[in-house]
C-alpha cells in the first residue's frame, strides 16, 4: 500500500497547476474596441477638424479594460475641450466613417461640478457596451466623453438615424444604465453638420 501512494502522490500533483493556469487565460470579449483621444484646447491654426483625433489602443480582453481604464481613460482626468472616446475597432469616431455617416447620437449632458458623475457614468455605458448589454448591440458604433468649460457631455452613437425604433430602444435602455431621470435627446449627425443648435429628433 506504501507503494501504491507513492505512486499516487507525483501523478495527482500537476493538477493544481493546471487549475491555476486556467485561471489565469485573458477573458475574451465578443469584439476588439479601441480607445480614442483628441485634444482640442490648442489647435494648430488652419487644422482640419479631427486633426487632433489619435487612436490610443485597442484591446478585446476584459483585463486589458481594467487595466486601461483605471490607469488612463477617466474623463474627470481631462483637461477642457478634450474627449475620450470607445468605439468598435474599425470605426472612427467621425462623422465622415461610412458606420457613422447615416447616423447619429443620444447626448447626456452634466455639469462640471459633477465631474465624479461623468465618470460614474462613463464607466457605466463602457461596461454596458463591451459587455453587450444593448438590445441592439449592432447598431451601436461607440460613445464619447467630452469634457468642456461649462457643462461636459456623454455621446452614445450608433449607426442607422432613420431608424427610430432602434434608436428609442437604446435611448431607453442607456437611460436605464445611467440611472438618470433627465431627459436625453438623439440628434442626426446629418444635422448636426448643418447647424450645431439642432434640435433632438428623439427624446427618451
Amino acid at each position: 500500500m506504501a507503494t501504491e501512494d507513492a505512486i499516487d502522490t507525483p501523478e495527482a500533483a500537476p493538477v493544481p497547476e493546471v487549475e491555476v493556469a486556467a485561471e489565469k487565460q485573458p477573458h475574451k470579449l465578443e469584439r476588439k474596441w479601441s480607445f480614442w483621444y483628441d485634444n482640442q484646447s490648442k489647435p494648430k491654426q488652419g487644422a482640419a477638424w479631427g486633426s487632433t483625433l489619435r487612436k490610443v489602443y485597442t484591446f478585446d480582453t476584459v483585463e486589458e479594460f481594467w487595466s486601461l481604464h483605471d490607469s488612463i481613460f477617466k474623463p474627470g482626468r481631462l483637461i477642457a475641450n478634450a474627449d475620450f472616446h470607445l468605439f468598435k475597432a474599425g470605426i472612427e469616431p467621425k462623422w465622415e466613417d461610412p458606420e457613422c455617416a447615416n447616423g447619429g447620437k443620444w447626448t447626456w449632458t452634466v455639469s462640471t461640478t459633477r465631474k465624479s458623475t461623468l465618470d460614474d457614468m462613463w464607466l457605466e455605458t463602457l461596461m454596458a457596451l463591451i459587455g453587450e448589454q444593448l438590445d441592439e448591440s449592432d447598431e451601436i458604433c461607440g460613445v464619447v466623453a467630452s469634457v468642456r468649460q461649462r457643462q461636459d457631455k456623454l455621446s452614445l452613437w450608433t449607426k442607422t438615424a432613420t431608424n427610430e425604433a432602434a434608436q428609442m430602444s437604446i435611448g431607453k435602455k442607456w437611460k436605464e444604465i445611467l440611472n438618470v431621470t433627465d431627459k436625453i435627446t438623439y440628434s442626426y449627425h446629418d444635422d448636426s453638420r448643418k447647424d450645431r443648435s439642432v434640435r433632438g429628433r428623439y427624446t427618451v
